[in-house]
């Protein structure tokens, strides 16, 4: 089998290369998000925070005006300038939460925000009012007339203060949750 004194595998190079080493490497492309430097005022104080937002839609020059109210708790946005104060409201599509008016990539905003009104706070102020009436009633007339311990609903002895309390919050969460089932479909 020997022939020659050679054997059957010889290498065919003598040059050492790794065998790890790709011949062909894949080059590889990083497309730039665009963003805008945004400079948010909380009413016209502040600014309260700066941040960069990447832009959105389909040639990427939309500010997600949207994900910022909802982010930041605000209830609309204004173009601000801290000279002059607030301008007019930045529009935006009600669908996909993108502004109507194209912005630039790298762009400074100077934007307001109209902070979201507190649900607690409106509460509280009617309670501690209906309480304060109820107090300065029982302080001033000895004995509650039976008008105003009798309701004709259930015929039972019932504050219809207790009553008026339940119909005022109702109304205000009513008013307020609207907006929110219109959002999910209902």
């Amino acid at each position: 089998m020997d022939s020659g004194g050679k054997s059957e595998i010889e290498p065919t190079t003598t040059e050492e290369s790794p065998l790890l080493q790709n011949p062909n490497p894949r080059s590889s492309v990083k497309t730039k998000v665009p963003e805008v430097e945004i400079h948010l005022y909380r009413a016209g104080k502040g600014p309260a925070e700066v941040l960069r937002s990447a832009l959105g839609g389909w040639d990427q020059d939309r500010l997600e005006v949207q994900d910022l109210l909802d982010k930041h708790g605000l209830k609309s946005l204004h173009a601000f300038s801290p000279g002059s104060g607030r301008g007019a409201p930045i529009r935006f599509n009600a669908r996909n939460g993108r502004s109507l008016l194209p912005y630039k990539d790298g762009s400074v905003i100077y934007v307001d925000g109209e902070p979201k009104d507190s649900l607690v706070q409106p509460i509280t102020k009617i309670i501690v009012g209906i309480a304060m009436l109820s107090l300065l009633v029982a302080i001033l007339v000895r004995e509650v007339p039976d008008r105003f311990n009798i309701s004709k609903l259930t015929g039972d002895k019932f504050p219809p203060w207790v009553i008026a309390c339940v119909v005022i919050l109702f109304t205000r969460l009513r008013k307020r949750t609207k907006s929110l089932l219109k959002k999910f479909g209902w």
